[in-house]
Protein backbone atom coordinates (compact mmCIF):
# COMPACT_ATOMS: atom_id res chain seq x y z
CA UNK A 1 0.00 0.00 0.00
CA UNK A 2 1.09 3.67 -0.49
CA UNK A 3 2.25 5.28 2.36
CA UNK A 4 0.75 8.87 3.41
CA UNK A 5 1.73 11.64 5.12
CA UNK A 6 -0.22 11.69 8.71
CA UNK A 7 0.51 14.66 10.89
CA UNK A 8 -0.93 14.29 14.23
CA UNK A 9 -1.25 16.03 17.28
CA UNK A 10 0.31 14.47 20.34
CA UNK A 11 -0.87 16.45 23.75
CA UNK A 12 0.55 16.59 27.23
CA UNK A 13 0.05 17.96 30.16
CA UNK A 14 2.90 20.13 31.74
CA UNK A 15 2.81 22.48 34.71
CA UNK A 16 4.92 25.96 34.14
CA UNK A 17 6.66 28.07 36.62
CA UNK A 18 4.59 31.26 38.03
CA UNK A 19 6.63 33.16 35.66
CA UNK A 20 5.91 30.92 32.70
CA UNK A 21 2.01 31.01 33.50
CA UNK A 22 2.05 34.62 34.01
CA UNK A 23 4.23 34.40 30.15
CA UNK A 24 1.41 32.30 29.12
CA UNK A 25 -1.67 34.38 30.27
CA UNK A 26 -0.29 37.25 29.06
CA UNK A 27 0.00 35.93 25.93
CA UNK A 28 -3.52 34.45 25.31
CA UNK A 29 -5.10 37.80 26.07
CA UNK A 30 -2.94 39.57 23.62
CA UNK A 31 -3.75 36.77 20.90
CA UNK A 32 -7.55 37.95 22.24
CA UNK A 33 -7.24 41.32 21.72
CA UNK A 34 -5.00 41.15 18.25
CA UNK A 35 -7.65 38.78 16.83
CA UNK A 36 -10.58 41.06 18.00
CA UNK A 37 -9.00 43.98 16.77
CA UNK A 38 -8.34 42.58 13.22
CA UNK A 39 -11.87 41.33 12.96
CA UNK A 40 -13.45 44.81 14.05
CA UNK A 41 -11.31 46.61 11.15
CA UNK A 42 -12.14 43.57 8.65
CA UNK A 43 -15.94 43.76 9.94
CA UNK A 44 -16.28 47.59 9.15
CA UNK A 45 -14.58 47.33 5.92
CA UNK A 46 -17.03 44.23 4.90
CA UNK A 47 -19.85 47.08 6.00
CA UNK A 48 -18.14 49.44 3.37
CA UNK A 49 -18.57 46.37 0.94
CA UNK A 50 -14.49 45.76 0.87
CA UNK A 51 -12.05 43.00 1.95
CA UNK A 52 -9.43 43.29 4.41
CA UNK A 53 -6.55 40.58 3.86
CA UNK A 54 -4.29 38.89 6.14
CA UNK A 55 -0.90 41.21 4.54
CA UNK A 56 -3.26 44.43 6.02
CA UNK A 57 -3.94 43.24 9.24
CA UNK A 58 -0.06 41.92 9.42
CA UNK A 59 1.07 45.30 8.82
CA UNK A 60 -1.80 47.01 11.03
CA UNK A 61 -0.32 45.00 14.06
CA UNK A 62 3.28 46.23 13.41
CA UNK A 63 1.59 49.68 13.24
CA UNK A 64 -0.75 49.15 16.83
CA UNK A 65 2.46 47.95 18.81
CA UNK A 66 3.93 51.19 18.46
CA UNK A 67 1.29 52.73 20.11
CA UNK A 68 1.22 54.29 23.71
CA UNK A 69 -2.09 52.37 24.50
CA UNK A 70 -1.24 48.91 23.05
CA UNK A 71 2.79 49.04 23.27
CA UNK A 72 2.25 45.93 25.70
CA UNK A 73 1.81 43.86 22.24
CA UNK A 74 5.55 44.17 22.11
CA UNK A 75 6.23 42.50 25.21
CA UNK A 76 5.47 38.77 24.28
CA UNK A 77 6.10 36.53 21.27
CA UNK A 78 5.07 38.11 17.97
CA UNK A 79 4.57 34.06 16.50
CA UNK A 80 1.38 33.93 18.40
CA UNK A 81 -0.26 36.85 16.93
CA UNK A 82 0.60 36.62 13.63
CA UNK A 83 -1.05 33.04 13.93
CA UNK A 84 -4.42 34.41 15.11
CA UNK A 85 -4.26 36.47 12.03
CA UNK A 86 -3.46 34.09 9.90
CA UNK A 87 -7.02 31.87 12.14
CA UNK A 88 -8.70 35.10 11.66
CA UNK A 89 -8.23 34.67 7.52
CA UNK A 90 -9.21 30.98 7.12
CA UNK A 91 -12.28 31.69 9.49
CA UNK A 92 -13.24 34.55 6.91
CA UNK A 93 -11.99 31.83 4.05
CA UNK A 94 -14.58 29.46 5.32
CA UNK A 95 -17.56 32.26 5.04
CA UNK A 96 -17.06 33.55 1.66
CA UNK A 97 -16.28 29.77 0.85
CA UNK A 98 -20.02 29.20 2.26
CA UNK A 99 -18.57 26.30 4.94
CA UNK A 100 -18.91 28.37 8.25
CA UNK A 101 -21.01 31.56 9.49
CA UNK A 102 -19.66 34.65 10.03
CA UNK A 103 -16.60 35.20 12.82
CA UNK A 104 -17.43 35.76 16.42
CA UNK A 105 -15.59 37.75 18.52
CA UNK A 106 -13.58 36.01 21.00
CA UNK A 107 -14.81 36.12 25.32
CA UNK A 108 -12.45 36.69 28.01
CA UNK A 109 -14.08 34.32 29.98
CA UNK A 110 -15.67 31.73 27.36
CA UNK A 111 -13.45 31.30 24.91
CA UNK A 112 -10.52 28.83 24.63
CA UNK A 113 -7.18 30.52 26.33
CA UNK A 114 -4.16 29.06 23.70
CA UNK A 115 -1.45 30.29 21.55
CA UNK A 116 0.36 28.79 18.31
CA UNK A 117 3.93 28.98 17.86
CA UNK A 118 5.16 28.13 14.74
CA UNK A 119 9.13 27.18 14.36
CA UNK A 120 10.82 30.25 14.80
CA UNK A 121 8.61 30.84 17.88
CA UNK A 122 10.24 27.67 20.11
CA UNK A 123 13.20 25.34 20.31
CA UNK A 124 12.31 20.94 20.39
CA UNK A 125 15.87 19.64 21.10
CA UNK A 126 16.70 16.25 23.54
CA UNK A 127 12.72 15.78 24.49
CA UNK A 128 13.08 20.07 26.02
CA UNK A 129 10.63 22.59 24.41
CA UNK A 130 11.79 25.77 24.81
CA UNK A 131 9.27 28.61 24.38
CA UNK A 132 10.24 32.40 22.76
CA UNK A 133 10.48 34.93 25.29
CA UNK A 134 10.73 31.78 28.44
CA UNK A 135 13.69 31.05 30.04
CA UNK A 136 14.11 28.07 30.68
CA UNK A 137 12.42 24.83 29.03
CA UNK A 138 8.66 23.60 29.86
CA UNK A 139 8.28 20.68 32.64
CA UNK A 140 6.04 18.47 30.15
CA UNK A 141 4.65 15.16 31.79
CA UNK A 142 5.49 12.82 28.97
CA UNK A 143 2.90 9.98 28.88
CA UNK A 144 3.82 8.32 25.34
CA UNK A 145 6.46 9.41 23.55
CA UNK A 146 6.94 11.09 20.06
CA UNK A 147 7.47 9.34 17.04
CA UNK A 148 10.72 8.59 16.34
CA UNK A 149 12.97 11.45 14.87
CA UNK A 150 9.53 13.93 14.98
CA UNK A 151 10.39 17.03 15.02
CA UNK A 152 6.99 19.26 15.88
CA UNK A 153 6.20 21.68 13.03
CA UNK A 154 3.96 23.82 15.49
CA UNK A 155 3.11 23.73 19.51
CA UNK A 156 -0.09 25.00 20.66
CA UNK A 157 -0.34 26.03 24.73
CA UNK A 158 -3.41 26.11 26.36
CA UNK A 159 -4.88 26.06 29.91
CA UNK A 160 -8.64 24.76 29.94
CA UNK A 161 -11.26 26.10 32.09
CA UNK A 162 -10.45 23.50 34.64
CA UNK A 163 -7.12 25.35 35.42
CA UNK A 164 -4.71 22.27 33.71
CA UNK A 165 -1.78 23.31 31.41
CA UNK A 166 -1.45 21.59 27.31
CA UNK A 167 0.64 21.75 24.73
CA UNK A 168 0.33 20.02 22.11
CA UNK A 169 2.79 19.24 19.02
CA UNK A 170 2.20 18.67 15.37
CA UNK A 171 4.28 15.98 14.32
CA UNK A 172 4.22 13.68 10.88
CA UNK A 173 3.96 10.18 12.33
CA UNK A 174 5.38 7.66 10.02
CA UNK A 175 3.80 4.81 12.41
CA UNK A 176 0.14 5.39 10.75
CA UNK A 177 -0.37 3.72 7.95
CA UNK A 178 -3.54 1.89 5.53
CA UNK A 179 -3.92 -1.49 7.21
CA UNK A 180 -4.50 -4.52 5.24
CA UNK A 181 -7.39 -4.83 3.42
CA UNK A 182 -10.13 -6.97 5.46
CA UNK A 183 -13.30 -8.52 4.21
CA UNK A 184 -15.92 -7.49 6.80
CA UNK A 185 -18.41 -4.69 6.74
CA UNK A 186 -20.14 -3.13 9.71
CA UNK A 187 -24.12 -1.21 9.95
CA UNK A 188 -23.49 1.19 12.95
CA UNK A 189 -26.81 2.11 14.65
CA UNK A 190 -26.37 4.48 17.48
CA UNK A 191 -28.87 5.09 20.54
CA UNK A 192 -29.16 5.89 24.25
CA UNK A 193 -30.02 2.48 25.70
CA UNK A 194 -27.44 1.65 24.45
CA UNK A 195 -24.25 3.37 22.73
CA UNK A 196 -24.39 1.90 19.71
CA UNK A 197 -25.79 -1.73 17.71
CA UNK A 198 -23.92 -3.30 14.96
CA UNK A 199 -24.91 -5.50 11.88
CA UNK A 200 -23.89 -8.28 13.64
CA UNK A 201 -25.96 -8.28 17.11
CA UNK A 202 -23.44 -6.78 19.44
CA UNK A 203 -24.83 -4.26 21.23
CA UNK A 204 -22.30 -2.04 23.03
CA UNK A 205 -23.31 -0.37 26.46
CA UNK A 206 -23.78 3.43 27.42
CA UNK A 207 -21.05 4.17 29.92
CA UNK A 208 -23.07 7.75 30.56
CA UNK A 209 -20.76 9.07 32.31
CA UNK A 210 -21.99 12.21 32.96
CA UNK A 211 -25.20 10.44 35.16
CA UNK A 212 -21.93 9.02 37.05
CA UNK A 213 -20.99 12.44 37.94
CA UNK A 214 -24.31 14.44 38.16
CA UNK A 215 -25.17 14.09 41.84
CA UNK A 216 -21.64 15.64 42.50
CA UNK A 217 -21.87 18.30 39.60
CA UNK A 218 -25.10 19.09 41.12
CA UNK A 219 -24.19 19.56 43.95
CA UNK A 220 -21.01 21.69 43.04
CA UNK A 221 -23.27 23.96 40.65
CA UNK A 222 -25.29 24.79 43.56
CA UNK A 223 -22.73 25.97 45.81
CA UNK A 224 -21.42 27.97 43.06
CA UNK A 225 -25.13 29.18 42.42
CA UNK A 226 -24.56 30.73 46.31
CA UNK A 227 -20.96 32.94 45.47
CA UNK A 228 -21.87 36.48 44.92
CA UNK A 229 -20.78 37.37 41.53
CA UNK A 230 -17.28 38.76 40.72
CA UNK A 231 -14.19 38.14 40.77
CA UNK A 232 -14.09 36.69 44.21
CA UNK A 233 -11.90 33.61 45.79
CA UNK A 234 -14.28 31.87 46.74
CA UNK A 235 -16.16 32.66 43.46
CA UNK A 236 -13.24 31.21 41.92
CA UNK A 237 -12.53 28.13 44.10
CA UNK A 238 -15.90 26.87 43.25
CA UNK A 239 -15.88 27.87 39.85
CA UNK A 240 -12.92 25.36 39.65
CA UNK A 241 -14.57 22.50 41.34
CA UNK A 242 -17.59 22.47 38.88
CA UNK A 243 -15.29 22.58 35.83
CA UNK A 244 -13.03 19.90 36.93
CA UNK A 245 -15.95 17.87 37.09
CA UNK A 246 -16.62 18.71 33.63
CA UNK A 247 -13.06 18.10 32.79
CA UNK A 248 -13.06 14.55 34.02
CA UNK A 249 -16.22 13.49 32.41
CA UNK A 250 -15.40 14.73 29.04
CA UNK A 251 -12.05 12.91 29.34
CA UNK A 252 -13.56 9.22 30.47
CA UNK A 253 -15.89 10.22 27.06
CA UNK A 254 -13.07 10.77 25.52
CA UNK A 255 -10.51 7.58 26.20
CA UNK A 256 -14.16 5.23 25.91
CA UNK A 257 -15.05 6.59 22.32
CA UNK A 258 -10.97 6.67 21.01
CA UNK A 259 -11.03 2.72 22.35
CA UNK A 260 -14.52 1.91 20.73
CA UNK A 261 -13.44 3.85 17.35
CA UNK A 262 -10.02 2.38 16.70
CA UNK A 263 -11.28 -1.04 17.23
CA UNK A 264 -13.90 -0.90 14.81
CA UNK A 265 -11.96 0.76 12.44
CA UNK A 266 -9.08 -2.11 12.42
CA UNK A 267 -11.59 -5.00 12.71
CA UNK A 268 -13.75 -3.68 9.51
CA UNK A 269 -13.07 -2.04 5.89
CA UNK A 270 -16.52 -0.56 5.42
CA UNK A 271 -18.01 1.12 8.63
CA UNK A 272 -21.99 2.24 7.34
CA UNK A 273 -23.43 4.92 9.79
CA UNK A 274 -26.32 7.25 9.69
CA UNK A 275 -26.05 11.05 8.75
CA UNK A 276 -27.55 12.24 12.20
CA UNK A 277 -28.66 16.30 12.47
CA UNK A 278 -27.14 16.14 15.81
CA UNK A 279 -28.01 19.91 16.35
CA UNK A 280 -31.10 19.95 15.89
CA UNK A 281 -31.61 16.90 18.11
CA UNK A 282 -30.46 17.86 21.02
CA UNK A 283 -33.33 21.04 20.87
CA UNK A 284 -35.37 18.09 22.45
CA UNK A 285 -35.14 19.24 26.13
CA UNK A 286 -36.16 15.74 27.06
CA UNK A 287 -33.57 13.91 25.13
CA UNK A 288 -30.81 16.72 25.26
CA UNK A 289 -28.61 15.55 28.02
CA UNK A 290 -28.43 12.11 26.72
CA UNK A 291 -27.79 12.73 23.44
CA UNK A 292 -24.56 15.09 24.57
CA UNK A 293 -24.02 12.75 26.93
CA UNK A 294 -23.46 9.83 24.31
CA UNK A 295 -21.38 12.11 21.91
CA UNK A 296 -22.28 10.78 18.80
CA UNK A 297 -21.18 13.50 16.87
CA UNK A 298 -17.58 13.48 18.59
CA UNK A 299 -17.80 9.73 17.76
CA UNK A 300 -18.67 10.16 13.91
CA UNK A 301 -15.55 12.39 13.88
CA UNK A 302 -13.15 10.03 15.71
CA UNK A 303 -14.30 7.37 12.97
CA UNK A 304 -13.81 9.63 10.23
CA UNK A 305 -10.28 10.77 10.33
CA UNK A 306 -8.75 7.09 11.77
CA UNK A 307 -10.89 5.85 8.75
CA UNK A 308 -8.99 7.79 6.67
CA UNK A 309 -5.53 7.30 8.67
CA UNK A 310 -5.54 3.26 8.05
CA UNK A 311 -7.79 3.19 4.52
CA UNK A 312 -10.62 2.50 5.50
CA UNK A 313 -13.98 3.42 4.25
CA UNK A 314 -17.07 5.38 6.31
CA UNK A 315 -20.38 5.91 4.36
CA UNK A 316 -23.09 7.74 6.16
CA UNK A 317 -26.52 7.05 4.97
CA UNK A 318 -29.36 9.80 4.55
CA UNK A 319 -30.96 10.75 7.25
CA UNK A 320 -34.35 10.10 5.68
CA UNK A 321 -33.68 6.41 5.29
CA UNK A 322 -35.78 4.44 7.14
CA UNK A 323 -33.56 2.04 8.67
CA UNK A 324 -36.31 1.43 11.70
CA UNK A 325 -39.06 0.83 9.79
CA UNK A 326 -37.70 -1.98 6.84
CA UNK A 327 -37.81 -5.18 7.85
CA UNK A 328 -34.06 -6.21 7.17
CA UNK A 329 -35.85 -9.53 5.78
CA UNK A 330 -38.20 -8.44 3.08
CA UNK A 331 -37.78 -5.19 3.06
CA UNK A 332 -41.42 -4.24 3.84
CA UNK A 333 -41.68 -1.09 5.18
CA UNK A 334 -43.74 -0.70 9.04
CA UNK A 335 -46.57 1.80 9.10
CA UNK A 336 -45.01 4.02 12.26
CA UNK A 337 -42.34 3.14 14.84
CA UNK A 338 -42.58 5.29 17.77
CA UNK A 339 -39.59 5.39 19.97
CA UNK A 340 -41.33 3.10 23.05
CA UNK A 341 -41.21 0.43 20.43
CA UNK A 342 -38.24 -1.77 20.96
CA UNK A 343 -38.70 -5.13 19.24
CA UNK A 344 -41.63 -5.70 16.52
CA UNK A 345 -42.84 -8.23 14.22
CA UNK A 346 -43.38 -7.94 10.33
CA UNK A 347 -46.02 -9.20 7.96
CA UNK A 348 -43.48 -12.14 6.77
CA UNK A 349 -43.13 -13.56 10.15
CA UNK A 350 -39.52 -12.24 11.15
CA UNK A 351 -38.93 -10.20 14.80
CA UNK A 352 -36.68 -8.02 15.08
CA UNK A 353 -35.08 -5.87 17.17
CA UNK A 354 -35.25 -2.01 16.28
CA UNK A 355 -31.88 -1.73 16.78
CA UNK A 356 -29.78 -4.58 15.83
CA UNK A 357 -32.66 -4.41 12.23
CA UNK A 358 -31.45 -0.56 12.07
CA UNK A 359 -28.06 -1.58 11.85
CA UNK A 360 -28.47 -4.65 9.38
CA UNK A 361 -30.38 -2.04 7.15
CA UNK A 362 -27.70 0.58 7.44
CA UNK A 363 -25.30 -1.79 6.32
CA UNK A 364 -26.98 -3.04 3.55
CA UNK A 365 -28.12 0.98 2.26
CA UNK A 366 -24.47 1.35 2.53
CA UNK A 367 -23.09 -1.70 0.24
CA UNK A 368 -25.66 -0.53 -2.14
CA UNK A 369 -22.75 2.47 -2.95
CA UNK A 370 -20.20 -0.22 -4.46
CA UNK A 371 -23.19 -2.21 -5.61
CA UNK A 372 -25.22 -0.08 -7.93
CA UNK A 373 -23.35 3.78 -7.63
CA UNK A 374 -26.15 5.11 -4.94
CA UNK A 375 -25.46 7.92 -3.73
CA UNK A 376 -26.13 7.93 0.12
CA UNK A 377 -23.90 10.05 1.42
CA UNK A 378 -24.70 13.36 3.11
CA UNK A 379 -26.11 15.83 0.34
CA UNK A 380 -23.74 18.51 1.22
CA UNK A 381 -20.82 16.41 0.49
CA UNK A 382 -22.31 14.37 -2.73
CA UNK A 383 -24.78 16.67 -4.57
CA UNK A 384 -27.04 15.03 -7.29
CA UNK A 385 -26.16 11.21 -5.96
CA UNK A 386 -28.90 9.07 -6.56
CA UNK A 387 -31.44 7.58 -3.29
CA UNK A 388 -29.70 4.47 -1.63
CA UNK A 389 -33.19 4.64 -0.38
CA UNK A 390 -35.16 4.45 -3.64
CA UNK A 391 -32.80 1.98 -5.00
CA UNK A 392 -32.83 -0.46 -2.64
CA UNK A 393 -36.79 -0.44 -2.73
CA UNK A 394 -37.11 -0.90 -6.16
CA UNK A 395 -34.67 -3.57 -6.35
CA UNK A 396 -37.13 -5.80 -4.14
CA UNK A 397 -40.63 -4.13 -6.14
CA UNK A 398 -41.72 -7.58 -7.78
Amino acid sequence: MTAIQVKRAFRYRFYPTGAQAAELSRTFGCVRKVYNMALAVRTEAWARRERVNYNQTSAMLTDWKKTEELAYLGEVSAVPLQQALRHLQSAFAGFFGKRAKYPRFKSRKKSRRSAEYTTSGFRFRDGRLMLAKMDRPLDIVWSRPLPEGASPSTVTVSQDSAGRWFVSMLCEDPGVRPLPAADAAVGIDVGLDHLLTLSSGEKIANPRHERKDRARLARAQRELSRKAKGEGANRYKARLKVAKIHARIADRRRDHLHKLTTRLVCENQTLVIEDLTVRNMVKNRSLARAISDAAWSQFRSMLEYKAAWYGREVIAVDRYFPSSRLCSACGAPAASMPLSVRTWTCACGATHDRDANAAKNLLAAGLAVSVCGAGVRPQRRTPGGRSATKQKTSQREP
